[in-house]
């Protein structure tokens, strides 16, 4: 790819709770005449988004469609129940599948998790959004299982919210539309999210390191000892010719052998 035919900026989608700013800060480092714009999805329209090159890669939750989507799963998240901070589950560092069997349980539309069976006593309605079920866990009408990203997104000074064991959990993976060629920019972040260096052999930087002060000395002193020109010619005796000896004039250099030590 040369300089030309780098696309001058990459398009990133990124689903609620999930936090790109530190691969970010180091996109930035590394292409800075290349730029990122994020583009928020919600987790359910994010893989169409991306199908449909809305966006070059995503942040999104499992799962995807594979004959559609590429995706590289990045972590699991330790799924919570939100609760009122004066709720009796608070007195404990974790809450068991068991111990909210009384509990009515709100299952939003958008849920994230995948139950075979929910646990708790359902609610009489199911509320729309994540954010819809917080605002009814405030208000005292039951509690909520999300990942617990979702839990510091929607934070509030009424409620906590305490680990489950057991629960489903979600995971976050990188992910961008299948094609037979990964594109380079998306290469780019791949290593970025996975910790490469710049000098990574994996990597397909679009703006190269610059040499070090070390690398450039070097460079300057090979071109003054074997670079081409008449200045690297002189540097070197004339092909198939010895070096003379002490200066002797012109008239010694037709004898064979080694020339005579004084």
């Amino acid at each position: 790819m040369t300089g030309s035919d780098i696309p001058s900026s990459f398009r990133l989608a990124y689903v609620p709770g999930v936090t790109p700013t530190k691969w970010v800060r180091v996109w930035h480092e590394r292409l800075p005449r290349t730029s990122l714009e994020l583009v928020q999805a919600t987790a359910a329209e994010a893989p169409e988004l991306l199908a449909g090159g809305g966006a070059d890669a995503g942040l999104l939750r499992l799962p995807v469609d594979r004959n559609v989507l590429s995706a590289i799963p990045l972590y699991t998240e330790t799924t919570v129940v939100v609760i009122p901070k004066d709720h009796v589950a608070t007195t404990a560092d974790e809450v068991s599948l068991a111990e909210l069997a009384d509990e009515i349980v709100l299952h939003p539309l958008d849920d994230l998790l995948d139950w075979e069976t929910l646990p708790g006593r359902p609610a009489i309605e199911r509320p729309a959004t994540t954010a819809d079920a917080i605002e009814l866990v405030a208000a005292g009408v039951g509690v909520l299982l999300v990942p617990q990203s979702l839990a510091r997104l929607h934070h509030r000074k009424d409620l906590t919210y305490r680990p489950v064991p057991g629960a489903p959990e979600s995971r976050v993976a990188l992910s961008w539309p299948e094609a037979e060629v990964t594109p380079d920019l998306v290469e780019e972040f791949i290593g970025i999210v996975r910790g490469r260096t710049v000098n990574s052999t994996r990597g397909r930087a679009a703006t190269p390191p610059r040499p070090t002060a070390k690398a450039k000395e070097k460079a300057k002193s090979k071109r003054a000892g074997t670079g081409g020109g008449s200045g690297g010619a002189r540097n070197k005796p004339a092909a198939g010719r010895k070096p003379q000896s002490g200066g002797r004039a012109g008239g010694q250099s037709g004898k064979r052998g080694k020339p005579r030590g004084r």
